[in-house]
């Protein structure tokens, strides 16, 4: 285990010239004291690996090293070889190189090749949703895209959710997929690094100004904090209510944001204590409603009565 842990630290520095022990550690996921023992052990073997002081620092292997490490094991060829997500790779118009790629390293490998492409007949990674939704690419991702690479400014104009309209001036970062979505990180005149949903960049201009990247930041790193945040920061709005044991199993399918936090015990009538989180309150009834008389809000009361409210507007709209 330390000396696969070893190897791996060794690739590391090879491929990103300089870690901090900090990153190392939460790449291996061990302590701190455990990657210093680590570069102890390295150093006693003959390894060139030295500590750079100070705000920038980290470690390093001594300029001009390389290592000869080759040998990749049966998994890591798999995981290598895991198939990626055709329509992320058709928005980045990188199908054809990753085949292509594929086919390389398969081809430089020194092993069964019918059983590491067996991989490909047992395992597919598909990202799309079961109910076909508009492509979220618009004209502006190609712009982005090689705006990216070149470290050109941009200038944009986005629209929010709330229909509001935003122009300002960006130093493109990095493209994030979640799920089937593209998001757009980018650092603004005031160095904040925001996140911007692709299919709302209403335009993009490239601007004849280049920039430098912040030489710490890390895409995924940015993007796990900023999920969390956004997360921790959501709205919520609890819900006591019971739901009818024919639709339990049916509520978290709904195409709507709802947690079923905690579920009591199934009464004799058929019914169970549920206690489901929304974000809004509109989000609440909208859902509700949409199950008529298969669950019964218990709390808070004046959700109660605005579910009966909608529920006598819609009698009386097909019922003058």
């Amino acid at each position: 285990m330390r000396g696969d842990r070893l190897v791996s630290i060794l690739l590391l520095l090879q491929s990103y010239g300089k870690v901090t022990a900090s990153e190392l550690a939460k790449k291996l996921e061990v302590s701190q004291r455990t990657i210093y023992r680590d570069m102890d052990a390295l150093s006693a073997t003959g390894i060139p690996v030295y500590a750079n002081r100070g705000k920038d620092g980290g470690w390093s292997l001594l300029e001009g090293y390389r290592t000869s490490l080759t040998g990749l094991k049966e998994a890591e060829i798999q995981a290598l070889l895991l198939p990626a997500s055709v329509p992320l790779l058709d928005d980045l118009g990188l199908t054809q190189t990753s085949q292509d790629a594929r086919n390389k390293l398969l081809a430089s490998l020194p092993v069964d090749k019918e059983r590491i492409t067996d991989v490909w007949n047992r395992i597919h990674i598909d990202t799309s949703t079961w109910r076909k939704r508009k492509k979220e690419k618009n004209s502006a991702f190609e712009i982005i895209k090689k705006a990216i690479w070149k470290q050109n400014k941009l200038n944009i104009q986005y629209q929010r959710a709330n229909g509001e309209k935003t122009e300002e001036i960006v130093c493109p970062l990095g493209l994030v997929a979640k799920g089937s979505n593209w998001y757009f990180v980018a650092s603004k005149k005031n160095e904040a690094i925001r996140s911007y949903r692709v299919s709302r960049i209403r335009i993009a201009n490239p601007i004849a100004e280049t920039f430098q990247r912040p030489p710490s930041f890390d895409l995924a790193c940015y993007w796990e904090n900023s999920t969390n945040s956004f997360l921790k920061n959501l709205p919520t709005y609890e819900v006591q209510a019971m739901a009818h044991s024919s639709i339990y199993h049916r509520l978290t399918f709904a195409e709507r944001f709802v947690q079923i936090t905690k579920v009591g015990v199934c009464k004799e009538n058929g019914w169970i204590p549920i206690h489901l989180t929304f974000q809004t309150e509109n989000e609440a009834k909208g859902y509700l409603l949409g199950f008529a008389d298969q669950i019964k809000v218990m709390e808070p009361k004046e959700l109660k009565d605005k579910i009966l409210k909608m529920a006598q507007s819609i009698l009386k709209m097909y019922h003058p």
